[in-house]
Order: structure tokens, then C-alpha cells, then sequence
């Protein structure tokens, strides 16, 4: 026999052998109905999911405790330092629009413009699509305003994180965060592979220690920290953070979502509080939805970093570039900042005066510098949720963060301040909110 036919035969045998060892459609069928029937209905119901059933048990909580749901209330207008929520009108302390910008007349019509011009949709990525030039103008502003060389601007806040962190570190390097650093950054950091550790919030000792420890292992190592924690309202001390990462070799990110337009001067944030270079830090990140009233996330640092991710972060490349009337908000906003530094000495000015009238009433707003965010920690869920309902009944709007997005013990009434809140609506608030504190207590005596 050929060789040939050698082949021939073992490719048939094989072949013979394949289909035997199948199992007929009859047999698959009653196999898969069997492994099906296996299957708990937990595993193929939303009802079931932990996520959901965790929603359900907040709620019939709240029902039995006769408390109103205090999330996705609806308002009906702007909301700034005022809202209006099923037509009835209330003192805001909900809302990130802290110089006010938001409903702005000139910063609606820089967006109506934009609108009119470039249509409503960019339609897909910049890379491929092509630039707006106002896209090039806002990215411009930003990084003049931190005094860098380039920033670049991605669609989302959350987004920016996730993407800059997931592309820049990989499983070679290291992680260090704030354990109270944003979420965006940690889903980031687990999307990089990298090696992560949380350090105790702002504590420099444990994190020149864990660098000690720990920096030779890796090629690149990040520091992440926040500008203004959203939580607390405390900031971290810049200038060692930079003297840390300096010893260390590291590079340092700031994550100033909150921080940019309340600290500073002229509102340009960590590094302008500390008087600190912008070079400094190597990686600045911020959001447009706050201060800059618009939506978005940026970037901003050296030349090679921006283009770096302008190329290759997934979030920006693969991601509808920025719309346009989204884009010019935020331009406006860092046009209207320079000229009326007035707002942000406003916003502070009645952010300080918030904390001091808290201390006078003994109350605890924890480590908060009274600069845009102050809480006020209660220590229970429930009497959080309550006193939050309260202060809706008396006209009031203030949101309770619960565990587990705290410590049980460090359940607070989360106020966030605008320029545009006056004495008035402080005294009548923090009075308002004392009252209900010790109706609850008398009645839990």
C-alpha cells in the first residue's frame, strides 16, 4: 500500500472514530434538558441577583420606617443652590454646580450655539470621525489652565479613569490609592492587572512605608489620591505626596473632580491651595459635570502622556467624541472663571461659614476644611435616611450616604455648597436640621 493511500485510510478511521465518540441529537438533547434542569432558578432570575436584592431590602426598610425613597428625586428646572421637586421649590444641598455655572445664561447660549453650528452628534470616535475645533479650543483651555502642555478630554468622568488607568499601568507595576479614592479609580486599577494597595486615607507614613517596601518590585508605580474628597470635604498635603513620589520614583495622580473651582483664588485647585507647580504632579485629572457645568472627564500633563492616550486609551479611541454643545459649557466656564474670580471667593466664603455654624452647634463634620463638601456624620443608616426625609418635609434638600457606601458608624447628611447659597438658607438649615435631631432622639429616649 501507497503511502498515499496510508493517509487516505488513517484520515478515514479517524474520521469514523470522531463520530462515534459524538453523541446522536437525541442523546445532546436529553443531555443539555438534563444539565438545564440543574440549573437553580436563582441563576436565571434579575429578581434574584444579590444587586437587586439588596435594592429591595433598602427599600422595604425605608417603607416600614414610613421613610420616602431620598434617590432619583426629580427636578424639574435647574438645580443649583435652589430646585424645584414636584412643583414645590427647596433649599439645595444635592447638586455639584458650585460657582453656579449651570443654568447660567451665557453658558446655555455658548451651548446653543455649539448646537446650532455642529449639530448635536459628533457621531464617532475623533480619531476616526475628525476634530471640532472646539474640541481642540476646550483642551486648550484646560491644559492653560493648569499650566501643562496638553490635556485631552474624554466623554465621561468615570470613563477617564477607568480608561487612563486600565491603558497606562499593566500587571509589572504598581497601585497605590487612598483607600477612600473614587470608584472610577479602582475599577481602573483592577482593569490595568497591575498590583494594587490601598493606603489609611491620607496617611503619608503608611504610604512611604509600603513604597519602602515594595517600589523595587515593579517597573512603573502610581500613586493615585484625590484633590477634594467628596466624602469628607478634606484634602490631602500636596507638597509631601510630591516630595514621596520624587524619593520614590513614582508618578503622582490627583484626581480633581471636586477640587477644581473651590480651592485656590482663582479656583484652580490643589496645586493653587498648596502653591505647588503643575509640573509637579504627572498625572491631573478632572471632570466637567461640576464646576465646568457640562459632562465629561479630562486629562491633562506632559506632551507624551496626552498623546499617549489621545492614540491608544480605549475610552477615547474607541469611544463618540465629545458633542459639541457638551464641549462648550465647559470652554465658557473657564473663560468666565478667570473673570470673575468673585464666585469662588463666594463659594468659600459661605462654605467656611457652614462649618463654622456646624462647630457652633456641636455637630460632626469630621476632618472637612469647609470648602464646597461638608458632612455631617450621624452614625446610623436609618436616623441618616430619617433625618434626611425630615429636612425634605421642611423644604430641604440634602442626600444621606448609607453603608455600605460608608461605615455604618460613619452615616452622614452630605451637603455640598454653591456660591449662590446665602447666610439665610444656612441658619434656617443647620437650625432646621437640629430640631429634627432632637425630635429623634427624645423619641428614641
Amino acid at each position: 500500500m501507497s503511502q498515499h493511500a496510508r493517509d487516505d485510510l488513517k484520515r478515514q478511521l479517524l474520521s469514523r472514530s470522531r463520530r462515534r465518540s459524538r453523541p446522536q441529537p437525541s442523546d445532546a438533547a436529553s443531555t443539555d434538558v438534563a444539565t438545564s434542569q440543574q440549573v437553580p432558578e436563582r441563576f436565571v432570575r434579575f429578581e434574584d441577583h444579590p444587586g437587586y436584592q439588596q435594592i429591595a431590602m433598602m427599600r422595604e426598610g425605608a417603607r416600614r420606617l414610613g421613610l420616602t425613597d431620598p434617590f432619583f428625586k426629580q427636578h424639574e428646572g435647574n438645580a443649583g443652590a435652589t430646585t424645584t421637586i414636584d412643583g414645590r421649590n427647596y433649599i439645595n444641598f444635592a447638586s455639584y454646580n458650585y460657582l453656579g455655572y449651570s443654568g447660567d445664561p451665557r453658558v446655555n447660549r455658548a451651548a446653543a450655539d455649539a448646537v446650532a453650528h455642529y449639530g448635536s452628534s459628533v457621531s464617532a470616535s475623533r480619531m476616526v470621525a475628525g476634530e471640532r475645533p472646539i474640541h481642540q479650543a476646550l483642551e486648550r483651555a484646560l491644559a492653560d489652565a493648569y499650566d501643562v502642555e496638553d490635556a485631552v478630554a474624554f466623554v465621561s468622568g468615570h470613563a477617564t479613569n477607568v480608561s487612563t488607568l486600565g491603558y497606562l499601568l499593566g500587571p509589572r507595576d504598581l497601585i497605590l490609592h487612598d483607600e477612600y479614592i473614587h470608584n472610577s479609580a479602582m475599577v481602573g486599577a483592577q482593569l490595568s492587572g497591575a498590583k494594587r494597595i490601598a493606603f489609611p486615607h491620607n496617611d503619608i507614613a503608611a504610604l512611604d512605608d509600603l513604597l519602602s517596601r515594595h517600589r523595587g518590585q515593579f517597573e512603573r508605580v502610581l500613586i493615585v489620591i484625590e484633590g477634594l474628597y467628596s466624602m469628607d470635604g478634606d484634602v490631602p498635603d500636596l507638597p509631601r505626596f510630591v516630595e514621596l513620589k520624587s524619593r520614590h520614583r513614582a508618578w503622582l495622580m490627583v484626581d480633581e473632580a471636586h477640587s477644581f473651582g473651590v480651592l485656590g483664588a482663582r479656583g484652580l485647585g490643589l496645586r493653587e491651595h498648596f502653591d505647588v507647580p503643575a509640573t509637579a504632579v504627572d498625572i491631573w485629572m478632572g471632570t466637567m459635570s461640576k464646576t465646568l457645568a457640562g459632562c465629561g472627564g479630562y486629562i491633562a500633563g506632559c506632551r507624551a502622556l496626552v498623546e499617549t492616550l489621545r492614540h491608544l486609551a480605549p475610552g477615547f479611541l474607541y469611544s463618540v467624541g465629545m458633542p459639541a454643545q457638551v464641549a462648550a459649557p465647559s470652554l465658557k466656564v473657564l473663560e468666565l472663571m478667570a473673570e470673575e474670580p468673585e464666585r469662588i471667593a463666594r463659594l468659600q466664603d459661605i462654605s467656611r461659614y457652614f462649618l463654622e455654624r456646624a462647630h457652633t452647634l456641636e455637630l460632626d463634620v469630621g476632618d472637612s476644611i469647609g470648602a464646597a463638601v461638608v458632612p455631617v456624620i450621624v452614625g446610623s443608616s436609618p436616623l441618616a435616611a430619617g433625618l434626611s426625609h425630615d429636612l425634605f418635609e421642611r423644604g430641604i434638600n440634602v442626600q444621606p450616604i448609607l453603608h455600605p457606601a460608608v461605615p455604618e458608624k460613619s452615616a452622614r447628611l452630605r451637603f455640598f455648597l454653591s456660591c449662590e447659597h446665602t447666610r439665610g438658607q444656612v441658619d434656617d438649615t443647620l437650625a432646621a436640621l437640629q430640631q429634627a435631631m432632637n425630635r429623634r432622639a427624645a423619641a428614641h429616649a
